[in-house]
Parts: C-alpha cells; structure tokens; sequence
C-alpha cells in the first residue's frame, strides 16, 4: 500500500513540476499566453473578492447606523428626562401663602430656590463627567 501512495505522490509532484515549468516558459517566451492567463485569473477571482468586500462594508455601514441609532435613541431619552424632572421648579409646588406670617413665605420660597439652584448644579455636573 504504500508502494501505491509514493507512486501516486510521485505522479503529483511530476505533474506539479511540469505545470510550473510550462508556466515559466510561458511567462519568458510567450508574454502575450502568459497575459491571457493572467486576465483569466483576475477575471475569475475578482468578482467574487469585489462581492466579498462590498458585503463587508455593507455591514459595517448597517452597524454603524444601527449604533448611532442607539446613540441618538439614549441622548434622547437623557434630555426628556432632565427635562420632565420633578425638582425643576420645586417653588412652583410650593404654595405656601400665611397673610399673618408673611416672613415665612419668604423663607420657604427662597430655601426653594436655593434646592432648585443646587440641583440644577448637580445634574449639569454630572452630565458634564
């Protein structure tokens, strides 16, 4: 059995050599066959590498819309909540209004104001980070 398998390698290689000593002998004596061959070669594996290439950049263009998509969906949904937060204008809550303690009213709306300044820090701060 192994007799056959080294005369089968043996008629490979033979037929290998031959190949590539015919192709040289195209390529050195016969420029315009060994163009021919080359245009055939390009012709057949181009199309399909081409096919390849654009179907890889098709998706990453489908990816890179799918993730600004999400980019966008999340910057969104970030900005309605800021803005539908319920300690935007805490003072307008507030409806604290004793004609005999007027004083007191002031104090509560300005402490108000006071909590509403130091959230809106907090919240612009931590959205800048």
């Amino acid at each position: 059995m192994s007799f056959n398998s080294d005369s089968d390698l043996e008629v490979k290689v033979r037929k290998s050599t031959e190949r590539i000593s015919e192709n040289m002998h195209i390529v050195a004596n016969e420029p315009s066959l060994a163009f021919y061959r080359l245009q055939e070669h390009v012709r057949k594996a181009l199309n399909p590498m081409v096919d390849r290439r654009v179907d890889n950049i098709h998706d990453n263009l489908k990816n890179a819309i799918f993730l600004k998509q999400q980019l966008k969906y999340e910057e969104s949904r970030r900005k309605k909540s800021d803005t539908n937060s319920v300690y935007k204008r805490l003072s307008a809550h507030i409806t604290l209004d004793l004609p005999e303690l007027p004083e007191l009213s002031d104090v509560v709306r300005e402490t108000a104001n006071r909590v509403e300044h130091m959230m809106s820090k907090a919240t612009h701060s931590s959205s800048n980070s």
